[in-house]
């Protein structure tokens, strides 16, 4: 299989700040890639890249794998992924982060047997992902750890037998979890702490989910909802 990686640093200096750039467009299969950024004001582009007018961050193949490793404030990670078998391990740790990232929207490779494992340790970030689409992330097993305040997790999940697990610690979190598709799904948060903000929607089509939702804390707004038809539901 013809396989074409291209991995460009930039970086560029200022006296205001130091800011470096990963431009990444892979395809082919079976690729293994590792990012480290240290600092602050970095990015990983492109969905949505600024800075340098950045593009790509475009992941193209089956069975890949990628771990990124940002430690710093105010840093972005935008990109599109088109895989299956995709394993993905994000570790954060810091400040004002933002993490958005889709991983075969337009149904490539059906993202079938996706392993994401989002590891966060720091205050104000926020971090998106939308898995597949209409119920192809068969078998798919989302994890995702936060240490911290006022933080900000969304996900999309075509859940399709699929498993989204979350473990959240810290005061003022905004959780927004979407999960439809056409088999069953499952989903459990975990959390400690106050002010909280939770949305989750289950809306799978004549299948059998399961949720479990345990939080410890004060104040705050809690809305579940799970239906069986497939249809759109909300608080």
């Amino acid at each position: 299989m013809k396989k074409l990686i291209s991995l460009f640093l930039l970086l560029s200096y200022s006296a205001i700040a130091d800011d470096n750039e990963i431009y990444v467009d892979q395809v082919g299969a079976s690729a293994n890639i590792d990012i480290e950024q240290l600092g602050s004001g970095n990015l990983v582009g492109g969905l949505n890249s600024a800075a340098g007018s950045m593009t790509a961050f475009d992941l193209d193949g089956t069975s890949m794998s990628l771990d990124l490793n940002l430690i710093g404030n105010n840093n972005k990670y935008l990109g599109d992924i088109n895989a299956d078998s995709f394993t993905g391990i994000f570790d954060f740790d810091g400040d004002s982060n933002q993490y958005t990232i889709q991983v075969d929207p337009t149904n490539t490779y059906s993202a079938d047997s996706s392993n994401v494992n989002v590891d966060v340790d720091g205050s104000s970030n926020t971090f998106t992902l939308d898995l597949a689409t209409n119920a192809l992330a068969s078998g798919a097993d989302v994890d995702t750890i936060v240490q911290g305040s006022s933080n900000t997790v969304n996900i999309d999940l075509d859940i399709d037998s699929a498993t989204n697990y979350m473990d959240i610690d810290g005061d003022s979190n905004t959780i927004n979890y979407d999960g439809d598709g056409y088999a069953s799904g499952y989903f459990k948060l975990d959390h400690t702490g106050s002010s909280r903000s939770f949305d989750i929607e289950q809306q799978s089509t004549l299948a059998s989910d399961y949720l479990e939702v345990y939080s410890s804390g004060s104040n705050g707004s809690v809305c579940i909802n799970q239906d069986d038809q497939g249809t759109s539901v909300g608080c």
